[in-house]
């Protein structure tokens, strides 16, 4: 079992999430579409070269984004990242995975 978490902006929470909800990840027992999910302020600068969905190359943007945290199996993790990556905004959006140990 792995955690996933990613950061996307108010305007496409609820896309990214169902895209990854499709593939299977968000599942914990008999309950489906289980995340976490909380409102912060995510801030980057696009470089020269970027194909920024919002600000412009070497200014400063701040964004209301939210982090959002799931889990996903084993055989499904590959499918869940790739159906945060179409269904993001951003070029390069920011995630994590973590490797959970069943206690």
């Amino acid at each position: 079992m792995y955690k996933i978490c990613f950061y996307v902006p108010a305007s496409h929470v609820e896309e990214v999430k169902n895209s990854m909800f499709s593939k299977g990840a968000g599942k914990i027992g008999n309950y489906a579409c289980c995340a976490w999910q909380t409102l912060g302020e995510g801030q980057f600068m696009p470089l020269e070269g970027s194909h920024a969905f919002l600000g412009q190359p070497d200014q400063l943007e701040k964004v209301d984004e939210y982090k959002v945290e799931m889990v996903c199996t084993d055989l499904l993790l590959h499918d869940a990242i790739a159906a945060l990556k179409a269904a993001h905004p951003y070029e390069e959006p920011a995630y994590q995975v973590w490797r959970l140990e069943n206690i």
